[in-house]
């Protein structure tokens, strides 16, 4: 578990210093495999219609309802692993 900790510590930074920032979609699948390993299931309610950022952060990580942490963790670090591979 903890090499597993690093590596995701490790891809969290990394994801910080691609070369392009990945499309909205990619942006929104890291956001809630991040929450989802740093804080478990989805937490509070909804936001309202005029946050539709919000809306769409909140409905993408509540989509990863029930993954454990160690398999969120996993999944960001193959997703960061993949965009280092396509933006360097």
């Amino acid at each position: 578990m903890s090499d597993l900790k690093a590596q995701f510590e490790t891809a969290a930074k990394e994801v910080q210093q691609l070369s392009k920032r990945p499309d909205d979609q990619t942006l929104l699948k890291l956001y809630a495999l991040y929450k989802q390993a740093t804080v478990g299931d989805v937490q509070g309610s909804r936001p309202g219609f005029m946050d539709m950022a919000g809306r769409f952060k909140y409905d993408a990580w509540a989509k990863l309802k029930g993954m454990s942490s160690e398999d969120a963790m996993r999944s960001y670090v193959d997703l960061v692993a993949q965009l280092k591979a396509k933006y360097g």
